[in-house]
C-alpha cells in the first residue's frame, strides 16, 4: 500500500459482518485483520461455527468499544430439534435419541402413551422467560484453573459448571415441523441458546438439541444490514485501493 494512503480501518470502523456457516469467529476477525493490513481487529461476541448472523467486527479505536457491543441484547432465530439430545447441544455432537420417546407428525409420544403436542411445546417456553439461572454448556470456551472447560471435557474430565443469571426478553415457537421447532430468542448477554435447546428438551422431557443457530440483532445493529464474507472483501478492497 503506498505511503501516501490513508487507510481508514486504521483509525477504527465498526463492519457488520454475516458470519458464513463453519467459520469460527476468529476466523472472521482473521480474514477482516489481512484485508485492512492492521493488527488491532476484534470481534464483539462470539459465534459457534455452526452458526450464522450478525458479528460485530471493531478496527483501530473502536475496539474500545468492544465491550460495549457486548453487552447489548441479542436476537437469534434458529431450530431446535427435540426426542434426542447431544453431549454438545448441538450437532458438534451425534444425536442420541431419548429412549422411551416416538417422534409423530403432530406429536411426540412419551411412556405410557403421553403425548406431547403443541400446546405443551408452546407452554414449557413460559419458564424459560424472565430472569432465569442457566448452567453454560461443559463444551464451551469458559475457563475454569486457566482451561478452557471444552478442552477438559473432550478428555473425558469432570467438569462441573454452577449456574449463572441470565434474562430472556423473548422466547416464542415460530412453526413446529416435529422433529423440529423453529424459534425466537431475545436475551442477554451470556445466554447460550445451546443450553436453552438443552434445558427446553429436558422440561418437556423428550430431550432436544440445538439444530440451527442465526443471530439477527445485537443492540440496535440488525443482520439486515451486514456484509456477507465476500461483500466485505469487495467494499475493504476497493476502499483502500481509492482511499487516498
Amino acid at each position: 500500500m503506498p505511503d501516501a494512503m490513508v487507510n481508514p480501518y486504521a483509525d477504527g470502523q465498526v463492519l457488520l459482518i454475516d458470519k458464513p456457516l463453519d467459520w469460527t469467529s476468529f476466523d472472521s476477525v482473521r480474514k477482516i485483520r489481512n484485508l485492512v493490513r492492521i493488527k488491532k481487529v476484534g470481534h464483539a461476541g462470539t459465534l459457534d461455527p455452526l452458526a450464522t448472523g450478525l458479528l460485530i467486527i471493531c478496527t483501530g479505536k473502536f475496539t474500545k468499544k468492544i465491550n460495549e457491543y457486548m453487552a447489548r441484547e441479542k436476537e437469534y432465530t434458529g431450530t431446535i430439534t427435540l426426542g434426542a439430545a447431544t453431549p454438545t447441544y448441538d450437532l458438534e455432537s451425534e444425536p442420541v435419541p431419548t429412549p422411551g420417546y416416538i417422534v409423530h407428525d403432530s406429536f411426540i409420544e412419551g411412556p405410557g402413551g403421553a403425548k406431547i403436542g403443541a400446546d405443551a411445546i408452546h407452554a414449557a417456553t413460559e419458564q424459560f422467560t424472565g430472569p432465569v439461572m442457566q448452567v453454560p454448556p461443559i463444551h464451551s470456551a469458559i475457563k475454569i484453573n486457566g482451561k478452557r472447560v471444552y478442552e477438559l471435557a473432550r478428555k473425558g474430565k469432570d467438569v462441573k459448571l454452577e449456574p449463572r443469571p441470565v434474562t430472556i426478553a423473548a422466547f416464542e415457537i415460530t412453526e413446529i415441523s416435529l422433529p423440529m421447532v423453529s424459534f425466537r430468542v431475545v436475551c442477554s448477554t451470556g445466554t447460550y441458546i445451546r443450553s436453552l435447546a438443552n434445558d427446553f428438551g429436558a422440561a418437556l422431557g423428550c430431550g432436544a438439541y440445538l439444530s440451527s443457530l442465526r443471530r439477527t440483532r445485537i443492540g440496535e445493529y440488525k443482520v439486515e444490514d451486514a456484509l456477507t464474507m465476500d461483500e466485505a472483501v469487495t467494499t475493504i478492497t476497493n476502499r483502500l485501493k481509492f482511499e487516498v
